[in-house]
C-alpha cells in the first residue's frame, strides 16, 4: 500500500493488464496499420466496467475514487498506443464529461449510459481552422429555427470524428457576444449534412483524427448541453481534467519508455560491454529517472487534489506542461539509447517518439499553459477557490468599490492599454457604469458609454462577494453567476487593480 494507492487499486491495476494483456495488446500493431479501432473492444471494456469508474451508478457507472482513474491510465500506457488511450479516453474524460455535468436526464439516459456501456463512441469537435487554443473566435453557428438548431461550419483535428456515433459541437448561438455566444450541442454522428475526412496524422495512428463539415445540419433543441450561450464555461471548466488526464499519460508513458529502454540496454553491448555499463549512459538514465519520479509524484498530489474536490486550475495546468514536456524528452532520449534500432519500426520506442509529440500541442499547447499560469504567477490572477477564503471590508458596495477602480489601478500595467469595458451590476448598491482605460489613466463613468471590449452582467450582492473575497471569481464565471462577453479580456482587466484592503 502507498499513500495513493490501496490494495484495492491493485488488485484493479493486475486485473485491468491481464485484460489489456489479452484483449488489446496483440491487437494493437493491426489497429495501428489499418487506422481503425472495432468497436466490438470498446463493448468488452465497458462490460467490464472500465468505461464508467467514476461515474454514478445511478448511470451504470461504480463511482470509484479517481486513483482508479490513475491506474486504468498508466496501464494503458504499456499497450504502447497513444491512438488507442486517445480514442477512447475523448469518451471517457471529455464527452462524458460534458454530458454528466451539463446534460439534461434526456440526454444522459440516451448517451451518456450506453457510452458507459461502452456501446457509443463520442467526440468533442471544438477546435476549427482558424481557432485553435483561442476557443472565442471559433466560427461554426447555430441558428434557433422553431424547435431546431440548424448548424453550418467545419472543425479539424477531431479524436474520433470520423467513426463516432455522436459529436458535442462548440458553437455560436450569438455570434456577436464573442465568448458569451457559445454552445454545446450534441450532434449524432450520421446527421444529415455531416461529413468527414481522416486527417494523415504523424503518430496516434490506430486513432481517426477528423475534419469535420457541418452543412445546414439539423438537431432538435433537446440536444442542448445546459443552458444556450454558456458553453465557453463549461469547456473551460472541463479544461482541468483534460489536462491532468494528459500530464498523468504523459509521465507514465515516460516510465514505460525508460523501463522498456533499460531492458535493451542490459541486453545490447558494444565495445564488449553491456550498454547500461557505460558510465555516460548510466547517469543519463539516473537523470531522467530522478525526473520521472518528481513529476509523478507531483501528478499524483494534483490527482488528490482532483478527486477531493479542489478546483486545482494552477495545479493541473502545471501537471499538464510538466507531464507532456517531460515524455516529449524522455521519449527522444529513450531513442537515442537504441542508436540505429530506434528508427525501425520494429522497435516500439518508435511510435512512441512519434506517438508522444502530440502531448504538448493538444488539449492546450505548451505556450497556451504557460500564459494561463503566468496570469496566476506574474499577473496575481487567482483561479482557485482556495483563495478566497478571506472576508475584507465588508462594507464597500458595488459601486464603491468600481469608482475605486480609479486609485487602483495599476498603472505600468495599462501604460499602453486603451479600451473600455461595461458593468451592469443589478440591485440597490450596483448601477450600470463604463471603466474608461486610456494609457495609463482610468476614469469611471455612470452609464455604458461607448463601444466596450467586454461587458459584465451580475448581481451586484455577487460583485462585492468576489470582489471582497468571500467568493471565487472563476467559479462564479463557471456557474453563470457573473456573465462577460469576453472573459480572457475580463481575467487581464482584474490583474490591473490593487485589491481591496
Amino acid at each position: 500500500m502507498s499513500y495513493y494507492f490501496t490494495e484495492e487499486h491493485e488488485a484493479f491495476r493486475q486485473s485491468l493488464r491481464q485484460f489489456l494483456a489479452k484483449e488489446v495488446s496483440p491487437f494493437i500493431d493491426e489497429w495501428e496499420k489499418n487506422e481503425y479501432i472495432p468497436k466490438e473492444i470498446w463493448r468488452k471494456m465497458g462490460a467490464m466496467g472500465y468505461w464508467g469508474l467514476n461515474y454514478p451508478e445511478e448511470y451504470g457507472g461504480l463511482n470509484l475514487d479517481f486513483f482508479y482513474t490513475v491506474v486504468y491510465l498508466e496501464e494503458l500506457a504499456r499497450v504502447n498506443s497513444g491512438g488507442f488511450g486517445a480514442s477512447n479516453g475523448v469518451t471517457l474524460y471529455m464527452t462524458g464529461a460534458h454530458l454528466l455535468a451539463e446534460g439534461s436526464e434526456y440526454l444522459k439516459q440516451k448517451y451518456l449510459m450506453p457510452s458507459i456501456k461502452g456501446e457509443l463512441l463520442g467526440a468533442l469537435a471544438i477546435t476549427e481552422p482558424n481557432a485553435g487554443s483561442d476557443v472565442a473566435n471559433i466560427r461554426t453557428k447555430a441558428q434557433r429555427i422553431d424547435n431546431e438548431y440548424v448548424i453550418n461550419g467545419s472543425k479539424t483535428f477531431i479524436t474520433n470524428g470520423v467513426y463516432s456515433d455522436y459529436i458535442i459541437v462548440a458553437c455560436k448561438t450569438n455570434p456577436e457576444a464573442g465568448a458569451g455566444g457559445i454552445s454545446l450541442i450534441l450532434v449524432e454522428r450520421d446527421t444529415p449534412g455531416v461529413s468527414a475526412r481522416n486527417l494523415n496524422k504523424l503518430g496516434w495512428h490506430a486513432s481517426d483524427t477528423g475534419e469535420i463539415s457541418l452543412d445546414n445540419v439539423r438537431v432538435p433543441v433537446e440536444n442542448l448541453l445546459g443552458q444556450e450561450n454558456r458553453g465557453f464555461y463549461y469547456i473551460m471548466e472541463k479544461f482541468q481534467l483534460e489536462r491532468l488526464i494528459m500530464g498523468i499519460g504523459g509521465v507514465a508513458g515516460s516510465e514505460f519508455a525508460l523501463n522498456y529502454a533499460l531492458e535493451y540496454m542490459s541486453q545490447r553491448s558494444a565495445f564488449n560491454r553491456k550498454l547500461n555499463q557505460f558510465q555516460v549512459l548510466r547517469h543519463r538514465v539516473v537523470d531522467i529517472a530522478s525526473e520521472i519520479e518528481a513529476i509523478k509524484q507531483f501528478v499524483y498530489y494534483v490527482c488528490r487534489l482532483h478527486n477531493d474536490g479542489k478546483y486545482c486550475v494552477k495545479e493541473a495546468s502545471m501537471a499538464k506542461l510538466l507531464g507532456t514536456e517531460l515524455s516529449d524528452k524522455v521519449m527522444s532520449q529513450c531513442l537515442q539509447f537504441f542508436g540505429g534500432y530506434g528508427f525501425i519500426e520494429d522497435y516500439k520506442i518508435a511510435r512512441m517518439y512519434r506517438d508522444t509529440r502530440i502531448g504538448t500541442i493538444g488539449g492546450g499547447s505548451s505556450e497556451i499553459m504557460r500564459e494561463i499560469l503566468s496570469k496566476m504567477i506574474v499577473d496575481d490572477i487567482q483561479f482557485n477557490s482556495e483563495t478566497a477564503n478571506q472576508p475584507k471590508n465588508p462594507h464597500y458596495t458595488a459601486r464603491q468599490i468600481i469608482q475605486s477602480l480609479v486609485q487602483r489601478a495599476k498603472s505600468h500595467k495599462i501604460a499602453n492599454y486603451s479600451g473600455i469595458f461595461h458593468f451592469d451590476l443589478e440591485g440597490d448598491t450596483g448601477g450600470q457604469f463604463t471603466v474608461k482605460i486610456e494609457q495609463g489613466r482610468v476614469e469611471v463613468l455612470e452609464g455604458l458609454l461607448g463601444e466596450a471590449k467586454c461587458l459584465v452582467e451580475t448581481e451586484a450582492k455577487i460583485y462585492e462577494d468576489v470582489e471582497l473575497g468571500r467568493a471565487n471569481a472563476q467559479e462564479a464565471f463557471m456557474t453563470g453567476k457573473i456573465k462577460a462577453t469576453n472573459p480572457l479580456e475580463m481575467l487581464s482587466f482584474g490583474s490591473w487593480f490593487t485589491r481591496l484592503n
